[in-house]
């Protein structure tokens, strides 16, 4: 639903020279006829309430996918960007430097929202751990498979930077920040219900060319300075 950046990075140009289109993408964001490797339903969540569980088998991440993304448009509409973090993965085994965007997450923090479900307002990165197989399985089997499946599947990351900061991540002005930890650093009174995802999707030349990627060091640091986008 919101404006993302398109792009063709030459990223072995040792000049640095991009070329940008800033255009408003709608992205669709219904489920309900699902696509490839996400056809039959599953839990939306694990039995403890606190993680959007997809069972491994082809299909079983329609249901959580669409309960995510339903969720992120709920939250997204109440608190903005303030309450979202940008998406990047890697696989080391595929590209030590190159990070593709894959989405968005973004979580409850009003202290009085009257809608949120646990007890505990979620922090960045318990809506990513939570809903970090969803996103993964995600990006592997739909987005990149070509980066991210088959032998680049055992190493994958998922890094953040602040919601809707695409073009800032492009310009060098923001470092990315690895998410660490597992479900079980999670809040005792954590709920998924207070979470959601909103996936990358590809339209257009994106499909076979690719879309928003950038290069980083192993610390998520631009390996060059900041540059401005001209006319």
């Amino acid at each position: 639903m919101q404006a993302a950046i398109a792009f063709v990075p030459n990223l072995n140009d040792a000049s640095s020279t991009f070329q940008f289109q800033l255009e408003a993408k709608k992205k669709a964001q219904s489920m309900s006829s699902g696509a490839a490797g996400f056809g039959s339903p599953s839990k939306s969540a694990s039995k403890s309430g606190k993680v959007r569980s997809v069972s491994g088998y082809t299909g079983s991440g329609t249901k959580p996918l669409r309960a995510a993304t339903n969720t992120f448009d709920e939250i997204q509409k109440k608190y903005g960007k303030e309450a979202t973090s940008d998406l990047y993965m890697r696989s080391p085994l595929n590209d030590e430097q190159l990070f593709w965007y894959v989405g968005k997450v973004t979580r409850r923090f009003g202290k009085d929202d009257e809608e949120m479900k646990g007890g505990s307002i979620p922090t960045e990165f318990e809506a990513v751990i939570s809903q970090k197989r969803l996103i993964i399985e995600y990006a592997k089997n739909q987005l990149r498979p070509q980066n991210f499946g088959g032998p680049y599947a055992k190493t994958l990351e998922i890094w953040i930077a602040p919601g809707d900061s695409e073009l800032d991540v492009v310009q060098n002005k923001v470092s990315l920040k690895k998410v660490t930890g597992s479900t079980s650093d999670l809040s005792e009174t954590f709920s998924v219900n207070d979470v959601g995802f909103n996936p990358e999707i590809y339209i257009g030349d994106e499909r076979n060319d690719g879309g928003l990627r950038v290069k980083r060091d192993e610390n998520g640091d631009p390996f060059k300075g900041i540059f401005e986008i001209s006319g």
